[in-house]
């Protein structure tokens, strides 16, 4: 083991891998001996499960050291109490002093002789320095051939990683891992997640990947094949678009090898729900940044605070026209963000997001003024700020107009008459058709689900809260974002966003209890930072790094959120902003009615269950440092892939 890197134990023999403190002799299972695992076996060849020098040679040939170049001493023992059969059934091809590799065959142990003397055959290979050495040992149960990796382990004397992480050597190694810069149609990122779309996903290496330090996992959901990053997803982002050089042309529209000819409608679904990320995950960080000023407005100026701020003051309205700035414009920020995700022209998908945001268009929709009226039918404006949906249409009708232009254009008129044909004919079919359409199906969705959850009560939030972190796991929580803002722009609140709320407050609980109560450096480090991470309202480091590796703490969120959420559904609770979790308790004050506090009051409540119920259960049955790391989540095949 060299400094900051892991090691990693393979299997000394073919059998069924189960954890020390279910083994039957209770030295070992009590951790006397140090931290390792047990073997029931298959058969009596034994190799060795880590590289070093044979430290030491039992002289009744049933137990063998070794010592890493780390200074880890690794016990193999053979059987349980078979050192009083003194030699008998058992053969070593080593000796002391003599150098091993990982794999190497060590001795045979004949089992039936083990056996005829009513003793264990439990093999046991124990780190026996562990206090001296050892962070931690994560350990994956279940069946395994000799030579799989089953535990890695910590050392103490690991170097802590620079503070100043080289993402781009991190960048190398993604970029290679997911077929090289050849195999990748498109890339964007999301708070946590780099979400390629590949030519071929079956060239990506996913094992390699997910044991490479700053990944935290890997997905195929969504049409998109992902790597979770974490925080530090952008710094990544950015190191890997430089590495593909101002020349890369991202050509999402461009289908995979792994969907051609399959399910078309699941194809589809996978396709819009990319779509729908990439075109809102560049602005969510906005978004929410500008939902927090918003709430923190509405507090400022509550009379039980004294009205600190006056809510027709020079101060209020122009720090209000700070939070306003990106939901008044969200068109030109989704049609700038559609296009790039599209491969289209970014400014002029922006100009036609510029005409739906447009003073005089934005003022005639609030009034609803008849642009003309055809057969008796009226057409008349609307308003699209906040809007979503009607704009990334635009976005995709831009791109497929500019290229239609650009295959009968002449070359010399294209530069002058592709953004002028685009912008005219896109932006009057959108506010024309499309728009209207869209916006009056999404309105009438987002407020009939607003009305569902109100009406459900305690049900809804009970279900809701119960089942929503599931979705993060395959990134499918993107198809609900538009919904919720969607919600906020029609009436000004988000009943399903008070759940979603308390559901990441529930999973930061879980993940908070784990590193509390955990004596490993590693966990704890993990566990904090993902634990702020989800009270910030970003729970996929929580899920991916700790609570989905160990299914209890996982499920210990779910049954918090879930008790959250029936708080949130019985008491009515409704969000008035976009941010969530902890960070957002700005977002529960009633901007139109800042005496109103029901809903912060919900916020507290609820909150305070599903924090103390996760926390708890996390505690008392979800973790502790003997449990051993769970096999990745089994992945769903992304839609179309069947």
């Amino acid at each position: 083991m060299v400094q900051n890197k892991k090691l990693q134990l393979i299997a000394p023999t073919a059998g069924e891998i189960v954890a020390l403190n279910k083994t039957t002799d209770p030295v070992f299972s009590g951790g006397t001996m140090g931290e390792g695992f047990g073997v029931e076996p298959k058969n009596g060849d034994i190799i060795a499960p880590v590289s070093g020098i044979i430290s030491m040679v039992a002289e009744t040939k049933h137990a063998l050291g070794i010592t890493t170049t780390d200074g880890l001493e690794v016990l193999v023992h053979m059987g349980i109490d078979t050192v009083g059969l003194k030699g008998k059934g058992f053969s070593v091809s080593v000796a002391e002093g003599q150098e091993v590799k990982k794999g190497d065959p060590l001795a045979t142990m004949d089992l039936k002789v083990v056996a005829d003397n009513g003793l264990a055959k439990t093999i046991m290979v124990v780190i026996t320095n562990s206090q001296e050495k050892l962070e931690g040992l994560d350990l994956v149960e279940g069946s395994t051939e000799a030579g799989e990796v089953v535990a890695t382990a910590y050392a103490k004397n690991a170097k802590k990683r620079s503070k100043k992480k080289n993402y781009a050597e991190l960048a190398t190694t993604i970029i290679a891992n997911v077929g090289g810069q050849e195999n990748i149609n498109s890339l964007v990122h999301c708070i946590t997640r780099l979400r390629f779309t590949l030519k071929d996903e079956a060239s990506a290496q996913d094992d390699v990947l997910k044991e490479t330090d700053g990944v935290i996992d890997v997905m195929h959901a969504g049409g998109q094949y992902q790597v979770v990053i974490g925080n530090e997803v952008t710094q990544v982002y950015d190191a890997i678009m430089e590495q593909l050089g101002s020349d890369f042309e991202s050509d999402s529209s461009q289908p995979t090898t792994e969907n051609n000819g399959k399910n078309p409608i699941s194809r589809a679904f996978g396709n819009l729900i990319g779509l729908i990320t990439g075109s809102m995950s560049p602005v969510i960080g906005v978004i929410a940044a500008s939902g927090i000023i918003k709430g923190i407005l509405a507090l400022l100026t509550l009379p039980q605070l004294g009205s600190l701020l006056d809510a027709k003051g020079t101060v209020y309205t122009t720090i209000s026209a700070m939070a306003d700035s990106a939901f008044y414009f969200l068109p030109i920020l989704v049609g700038f963000a559609a296009a790039k995700r599209l491969g289209g022209d970014p400014i002029i998908a922006a100009t036609i997001g510029g005409v739906l945001a447009y003073p005089q268009i934005v003022t005639w929709g609030q009034s609803f003024k008849q642009m003309f009226e055809i057969g008796g039918f009226q057409f008349q404006f609307l308003n699209y700020t906040y809007s979503i949906f009607p704009m990334i249409l635009a976005a995709w009708m831009a791109k497929k107009l500019g290229t239609w232009l650009k295959d009968h254009l002449p070359s010399y008129l294209q530069m002058i008459f592709t953004p002028l044909i685009t912008v005219l004919i896109v932006s009057a079919i959108t506010l024309i058709v499309t728009g209207p359409i869209i916006q009056g199906a999404a309105n009438g969705i987002a407020d009939f689900i607003n009305w569902l959850v109100h009406v459900s009560g305690w049900t809804g939030g009970l279900i809701i809260g119960g089942f929503y972190q599931v979705l993060v796991i395959f990134g499918l929580h993107w198809g609900v974002v538009p919904l919720v803002a969607q919600q906020i722009a029609g009436n000004g609140e988000s009943a399903l966003n008070a759940i979603i709320s308390v559901t990441m407050v529930s999973q930061g609980a879980a993940v908070l209890a784990v590193a509390i109560k955990s004596k490993k450096v590693n966990m704890k480090e993990l566990g904090i930072a993902a634990a702020i991470s989800a009270f910030c309202g970003v729970t996929e480091p929580a899920i991916y790094g700790i609570n989905l590796r160990y299914k209890k703490v996982f499920i210990s969120g779910l049954i918090g959120s879930a008790v959250g959420g029936f708080i949130t559904g019985l008491m009515h609770g409704s969000m008035f902003g976009f941010t969530g979790s902890l960070i957002g308790f700005s977002s529960f004050f009633n901007t139109k009615s800042p005496t109103d506090l029901n809903s912060f009051y919900a916020f507290l409540i609820s909150s305070f269950f599903a924090l103390v119920v996760a926390f708890t259960l996390t505690w008392v049955w979800g973790y502790n440092d003997k449990m051993t790391e769970g096999k990745k989540v089994a992945k769903k095949q992304r839609p179309g892939t069947n």
